[in-house]
């Protein structure tokens, strides 16, 4: 095979990285909908929901970085959980900027009820606990990676 014919074949949507964590993203993300709408519960709520369950109370500013948010994107976020009466917002009284969100009882309580979620997602993804766990890890790696390659200006820089 020629240089050329390999380049051409590089372009195929097939080949191309990007496509297949998007395609298996949206995949996965599938399996949650029907899982967390029973609970009332959209996946982006639920990834707040499980930020807070590791700890709580957290800044409206480590909760989006903990996923990546931006404040536009978390904001209404949090609006819907807390109309939910899953989390309570307060205003730091040291610091009026700041606020600190915080699980109601009915938020603590629904962690009970998702338990089987991951199990469910765990199937599947037709993996078992340890290819699981190296998949989580190959993906945190790709994600540093990528993030690295970027430079100050957000601009990517060949290497």
């Amino acid at each position: 095979m020629s240089t050329e014919e390999s380049a051409q074949d590089d372009l195929l949507l097939s080949e191309q990285a990007c496509f297949a964590l998007y395609s298996a993203s949206r995949a996965v993300t599938d399996v949650y909908r029907p899982l967390l709408a029973e609970l009332g519960l959209t996946y982006p709520q639920y990834l707040v929901l499980l930020v807070l369950w590791e700890s709580e109370p957290r800044t409206v500013r480590d909760v989006g970085a903990a996923l990546s948010l931006d404040y536009g994107t978390i904001s209404p976020l949090l609006k819907r959980l807390e109309s939910a009466g899953l989390i309570e917002r307060r205003r730091e009284p040291r610091d009026e900027r700041t606020v600190t969100v915080h699980l109601t009882d009915s938020g603590r309580a629904l962690r009970g009820r998702v338990t089987h979620v991951p199990g469910t997602i765990g199937c599947a993804l037709g993996l078992d606990d340890r290819a699981r766990h190296e998949l989580v890890v190959l993906l945190r790696t790709l994600t540093a990676s990528t993030v690295a390659f970027r430079d100050v200006d957000g601009e990517t820089s060949a290497s």
